[in-house]
């Protein structure tokens, strides 16, 4: 198993009220997996992302990746873990403005201290992975929605994460260019193996995937293409494959 949660749940004080953005979620990835979580605005999908990544510390719960606790890592060993083990693809891809596409590709490898040579064979080789071979010194406003999105996943895989956590990936994609992310998610996913966990408010998006969890509230009610557990209808943890 790559990934697992048990009991998780995440709660804030909203003025006088306590608010549940993750209640209860249990569910477990297995290696290779393409899982999407799909559910309505305030559902507590970027919250579940967040928390998995050590962005956010959840109220209660565990979190296991392979056979290590993440239980009270500290920051420097959260960032570590991260670096080590993750990649991150957003909605707004989060290119940094001032740095070309080679650079951006190149930055989680430079913090991670790669000497410069294998950064740059590293960079050449994703970007080439992601067509962009020759866009590879364009800064990001000289290059498309979808071109940047797909430096943003070159970037992603630049450290050869076991997990790629993906936030509404299409979201700022049209439809083609959307489509064309997805085709690129579920060949990098198919032919080298990564897991990706992505959440998604598209049906479209979220049928790439080969499990599907839906969450409504910050619970689990629905899972498809996975082992559900505690019933049809409201699964309080899912397993997917």
């Amino acid at each position: 198993m790559l990934l697992s949660t048990v009991g998780l749940s995440k709660t804030y004080r909203r003025r006088d009220v306590m608010v549940a953005a993750l209640d209860d979620v249990s569910l477990s990835v297995e290696e290779g997996a393409f899982a999407t979580v799909t559910g309505p605005s305030g559902s507590g999908k970027t919250t579940l992302l967040l928390t998995l990544a050590g962005l956010l510390w959840p109220t209660a719960g565990s979190i296991r990746f392979r056979d290590r606790s993440l239980e009270g890592l500290s920051d420097a060993q959260w960032a570590a873990f991260r670096r080590e083990n993750l990649g991150f693809v957003m909605q707004n891809f989060s290119l940094v403005p001032y740095l070309s596409a080679h650079e951006n590709v190149c930055l989680p490898l430079a913090v991670g201290r790669v000497p410069k040579g294998e950064q740059r064979r590293r960079a050449d080789e994703l970007l080439d992975r992601v067509g962009l071979s020759g866009r590879a010194e364009h800064l990001p406003r000289e290059l498309s929605a979808g071109q940047q999105q797909r430096v943003a996943i070159a970037r992603a895989l630049a450290g050869a994460p076991s997990l790629v956590l993906a936030d509404e990936p299409t979201g700022n994609l049209d439809p083609q260019l959307s489509r064309d992310v997805l085709g690129l998610l579920q060949a990098l996913n198919r032919e080298e193996g990564m897991a990706i966990l992505m959440v998604t408010h598209s049906p479209e998006a979220a049928g790439a995937g080969t499990a599907r969890v839906h969450l409504e509230a910050g619970r689990v009610v629905s899972a498809h293409g996975a082992a559900q557990v505690g019933g049809p209808t409201r699964a309080h943890g899912a397993h997917l494959r």
